[in-house]
């Protein structure tokens, strides 16, 4: 499908749900953990998920990073920005593995082993906002929408967000990839 760039509606639905999450994250710093420990009771529901796309938390995100340093049998990759496109890359130590990269967002270095993203179990997606159908609110560039069309159909699609990010609606449009689950 091919990706379009528009000048946006400012009084459209979602462009205004944007701005307002956007206000609202510069609120200040949430506690990370009681996510990441619902994140937790998650995986461990799923033994057989080996392989996990995380993020680098921006602020006002949940930060993975307490999940990851508990669960070393996993394999996490993390995504790094080429171009209009993510690829994920194994990140075995966070504290160095990770470097500046686009967008501020701290990233995996070059020269760390690139997998496929249909080698991926699940992916953990960030957001502005989600709706219990599954519908995402990202930042409005498209990254996760394009990378997830390539995912395995049975790969695992889950939202990460603050109880406050969860909204009635997100105003998903046709190439807005849901997710299969959302914890918060």
């Amino acid at each position: 499908m091919p990706w379009k760039v528009a000048i946006p509606d400012p009084n459209h639905p979602k462009i205004r749900l944007r701005s307002e999450m956007r206000r609202i994250l510069r609120g200040g710093e949430q506690d990370s953990e009681p996510v990441c420990r619902q994140l937790e009771r998650w995986l461990l529901e799923r033994p057989l998920l080996k392989t996990l796309g995380v993020f680098s938390a921006l602020p006002g995100e949940v930060d993975l990073s307490g999940l990851v340093a508990r669960h070393p049998e996993r394999c996490w990759v993390y995504p790094r920005v080429h171009g209009d496109e993510l690829a994920f890359h194994t990140v075995e130590n966070p504290g160095t593995d990770l470097i500046p990269g686009a967008f501020g967002i701290r990233e995996p270095r070059p020269d760390l082993t690139e997998l496929p993203v249909e080698s991926i179990d699940a992916f953990f997606c960030p957001g502005l906002a989600f709706d219990k159908r599954g519908g995402r609110l990202g930042r409005g560039r498209g990254f996760y929408d394009r990378l997830l069309e390539h995912a395995r159909p049975d790969a695992i699609k889950v939202g990460v967000c603050f109880p406050w990010q969860m909204v009635d609606d997100t105003f998903a449009e046709p190439h807005d990839i849901a997710m299969d689950a959302v914890v918060f």
